[in-house]
């Protein structure tokens, strides 16, 4: 059955801006790090895109090394793509990643023109595209030097393979720096891509406030935590979650007494809000000006139905803040 998108997709989702740019992101993007891979059903993965953009959801966000194994998230998503969503390719932001390891050899990760340009092409082929809307270095190379990742991201975009250009897991100094070098080329970063949540603030020591003195969008990956910052662990650890399996992202030793304390009270503050814990974890994030989306991952429907959901209620009291600091702090 051919798949026809639903027609009011665009009244429940919020859009913001990313930095100073033309581009406008939905407020909840989805990730497909995990549960669109080679090992993953691909029916599954293709119901929870499919529903992501009848709520509204145009941003899909991906990396050269998601999977597993390596490469088959791109892969699913290329064959959703043609499948279902071909249509509505100008309907989307499709954005992908280079830096982590991909292939053997010297080239395979990090940061030189040769890794970028090469892994891009390799991603485009994956996905079925001409192009990407957005291409990130996924990390900071400590031994290229920036100038040549920065001018690799430049030439990228010259050639049509990618609209804009970001960068992920720069610390304040290094984005700023690139950030710089980037508006010299004539090509502007467009977004940073960190790691934020309410029980990992990292990106408040500097990097937010060099985001918003550059005009940089932010787009937060981990809003929930890895799953921690949900009700799924709140009676213990159930034997179907990642937490009880080989996942190397979320261990059954994550989920310690101290961090549990703090999860039962800061579900206890979401419950006074009318929240689910994820849901008021991601109203959470968004509370930032600087923050234009919220990336989640996914395993189910419902999931993303959350999410989408907890924009029903983005405003903080000053009590509610101090309370969530408060519980944060232990």
């Amino acid at each position: 059955m051919t798949y026809v998108a639903d027609a009011n997709r665009y009244q429940s989702m919020q859009y913001r801006r990313c930095g100073a740019s033309g581009i406008r992101l939905p407020a909840v993007s989805l990730g497909l790090w995990h549960n669109f891979g080679g090992m993953d059903v691909y029916e599954n993965g293709r119901t929870m895109v499919r529903k992501a953009f009848d709520l509204g959801i145009t941003h899909f966000d991906l990396a050269n090394n998601y999977g597993p194994p390596a490469g088959s998230a791109e892969e699913t998503f290329g064959k959703i793509l043609k499948d279902d969503l071909h249509a509505y390719r100008d309907e989307l932001i499709i954005s992908t990643k280079a830096g982590f390891y991909m292939w053997p050899g010297p080239y395979g990760e990090w940061g030189s023109k040769k890794s970028l340009v090469s892994s891009l092409d390799q991603s485009l082929k994956r996905m079925g595209l001409d192009y990407v809307d957005i291409f990130y270095h996924h990390r900071p190379d400590p031994d290229t030097p920036l100038e040549e990742t920065m001018s690799a991201l430049d030439w990228i975009v010259r050639q049509g393979k990618a609209l804009y250009v970001g960068i992920s897991n720069y610390k304040a100094e290094e984005a700023k720096e690139a950030i710089s070098i980037l508006k010299r080329l004539g090509t502007p970063c467009l977004i940073h891509q960190p790691s934020y949540s309410i029980l990992n603030r990292w990106a408040e020591n500097g990097l937010l406030d060099v985001l918003d003195e550059e005009k940089v969008g932010c787009i937060a990956y981990s809003p929930l935590h890895r799953g921690i910052l949900t009700d799924r662990y709140l009676k213990g650890i159930p034997s179907d979650s990642r937490a009880a399996g080989q996942s190397v992202f979320l261990k059954s030793s994550d989920l310690t007494d101290e961090v549990m304390n703090k999860v039962r009270v800061l579900n206890e503050i979401a419950a006074g809000r009318g929240q689910k814990l994820s849901q008021m974890a991601i109203s959470w994030v968004l509370r930032k000006a600087q923050v234009s989306s919220a990336l989640i991952g996914a395993s189910k429907v419902s999931q993303i139905e959350d999410a989408v959901g907890a924009l029903e209620n983005l405003k903080f009291t000053a009590e509610e803040l101090a309370a969530i600091d408060s519980a944060v702090r232990g």
